[in-house]
């Protein structure tokens, strides 16, 4: 129910990361506060990086609907530790175990409605041998896009914003445009 999400606490954090109080998601991202709070996103690669997965945002969400995203991507809960938050947010969006994976980076996002410190994790995946249970309320598909197609993609309203940029940003040695 979006009245029960809009009351969820999340921490607001400095730009280390560091917990310096708490709000709901409806002052989070009510566009006028821009109280800087911290999410979590995974990429999983293919073994080479010849692929990366993603996913499609549902239709119903308010962000970014229907664009292809992160695999996953969750806000970290007010008393929950970064690291909790990826596993949790990982099992409810996709059905996996994201336990292998390790830390790449942090930098903080703003669009016109929230100030996000982005934690980035990635992990490698057969495709082969990798498969998912996602929450179609909040996926409406993943698959993995080759490398190229990707880079095909940015700049036509494809992906999210916030993907390409981290993309180049966190890969610029995969995704030099």
């Amino acid at each position: 129910m979006p009245g029960e999400k809009s009351s969820e606490l999340f921490p607001v954090v400095d730009l280390s990361g560091n917990v310096i109080g708490k709000a709901t998601r409806g002052e989070c991202h009510d566009s006028r506060s821009m109280l800087l709070h911290p999410v979590v996103h995974l990429h999983v690669f293919t073994p080479g990086r010849e692929a990366l997965l993603l996913q499609k945002r549902s239709t119903t969400k308010i962000i970014q609907p229907g664009k292809w995203d992160t695999a996953v991507g969750g806000h970290v809960d007010y008393g929950e530790s970064v690291a909790e938050a990826l596993l949790r947010e990982t099992r409810e969006e996709l059905g996996v175990d994201a336990s292998t994976a390790t830390a790449v980076g942090r930098y903080v996002w703003e669009s016109s409605v929230e100030r996000e410190l982005v934690n980035i994790f990635e992990m490698e995946a057969d495709p082969e041998r990798f498969s998912t249970a996602f929450d179609p309320e909040e996926v409406e598909a993943v698959r993995f896009w080759p490398v190229e197609e990707i880079k095909v993609a940015f700049g036509k309203e494809i992906l999210t914003p916030n993907l390409e940029k981290e993309l180049q940003k966190v890969y610029p040695e995969i995704f030099n445009l």
